[in-house]
């Protein structure tokens, strides 16, 4: 006498029923492995965006510490600038006095070098404030350019996240197959 493997199941003979539950089986482990398939491509994107997103903010660092080095190179260009404008003004204003003319000419002539002195200096001025200015809007750029780079990684990381099916899935997943092997193994 033959003792079966399986008892039968619902109506189906006990080869059927071994068949049935074996399928079951292979449904609820290739389920489970998919998800923890998934699980770990979540984890590997989760730690390669943590790496990348370093990576994101040492660049930032390094632009921004390129951009505020360039600014004071700005800054002390202009400031010598400014010292010689002032200087030549002054020389100029020497070599007025010291030419030896008196009255209203030389009044003139001084009034006028002061004019085109304070003129000079103040165009300096002016392209010191707008390298300042340029200089906000660039780490401004880097700032939004940053912020995207962690906004993609983060959208990355969530998109891999969903992709893990729940084990609520898995196994319904798995009675819905075994449902449909079920109907396919009941004898006509």
């Amino acid at each position: 006498m033959c003792v079966a493997a399986f008892p039968a199941i619902g109506g189906l003979g006990s080869a059927a029923s071994g068949l049935f539950a074996a399928s079951l089986g292979l449904n609820l482990v290739s389920g489970l492995a998919q998800r923890s398939a998934a699980q770990a491509a979540a984890d590997q994107t989760y730690q390669s965006s943590l790496i990348a997103n370093r990576s994101a903010e040492q660049a930032f660092a390094a632009q921004q510490e390129g951009l505020a080095a360039q600014l004071k190179e700005t800054r002390a260009s202009q400031a010598q600038e400014k010292q010689a404008a002032t200087i030549r003004g002054l020389q100029a204003k020497g070599a007025i006095k010291a030419s030896g003319r008196a009255g209203l000419t030389v009044d003139l002539l001084l009034a006028d070098q002061e004019r085109q002195t304070a003129n000079f200096r103040e165009s300096i001025n002016q392209a010191l404030e707008s390298a300042s200015r340029q200089y906000g809007r660039n780490v401004d750029g880097l700032t939004a350019q940053r912020d995207d780079r962690r906004n993609q990684l983060t959208s990355n990381i969530n998109q891999a996240y969903n992709q893990i099916p729940s084990l609520g899935s898995v196994l319904l997943n798995v009675a819905t197959q075994g449902l449909s092997t079920y109907g396919q193994l009941l004898p006509s």
